[in-house]
């Protein structure tokens, strides 16, 4: 692969983000979310706390809570999850929830119904301005990604998501890396 424009790939497990709201409703009031790992994106972290994920026709446990808390609760997961789950597998962008399947989740202290907010994260790649210069590319620009893992394969339709405040870093859900053998830290490169 050429150097020109690579990007580190990532591998982005099904997980949740909290509203105030939400967090209060399921751990108890005044509480804050416990940095277990810090994770790319910077001020983003994976939290200890974890909750439990219940659709129509199953469940999952343990979902790991991504702080800091959000305007909006969002809980993301692959296509396989979202069979598992009874969802329809709704694929948007990150923060884009409108109309997007509910779900009901649980924690130590309570349970909430969240009406919408269950997606399929889009593929996409996040860079600074100075990235997104460098490589020729522009906030919400469709791009391809070919990878070399075990299982090379071209991504097609991966958004470019530019901000002052990102570090440059491509996410997949588990159902992307697992049909490419990819894993964290894999190296993909950009397709004008």
């Amino acid at each position: 692969m050429s150097e020109a424009r690579t990007v580190v790939i990532n591998v982005s497990a099904r997980h949740v983000h909290l509203s105030p709201e939400h967090l209060e409703a399921l751990f108890g009031p005044g509480y804050q979310l416990t940095v277990k790992k810090q994770l790319v994106q910077p001020g983003q972290f994976a939290a200890e706390e974890t909750v439990a994920v219940i659709g129509p026709k199953g469940s999952f446990p343990r979902v790991r809570v991504l702080g800091p808390v959000r305007g909006n609760t969002q809980v993301e997961i692959s296509a396989t999850d979202a069979r598992t789950l009874g969802v329809p597998a709704v694929v948007r962008l990150s923060g884009n929830i409108a109309g997007t399947p509910g779900i009901i989740l649980e924690g130590p202290k309570g349970r909430v119904e969240i009406k919408e907010g269950v997606i399929v994260a889009a593929r996409h790649i996040h860079m600074t301005p100075a990235d997104a210069a460098q490589y020729g590319v522009k906030d919400k620009q469709v791009v391809r990604v070919k990878t070399n893992g075990t299982r090379p394969l071209t991504f097609d339709d991966v958004i470019v998501r530019v901000r002052d405040d990102m570090a440059l870093e491509m996410h997949i859900d588990t159902d992307e890396a697992n049909a490419a053998g990819l894993k964290d830290g894999d190296i993909g490169e950009i397709l004008l």
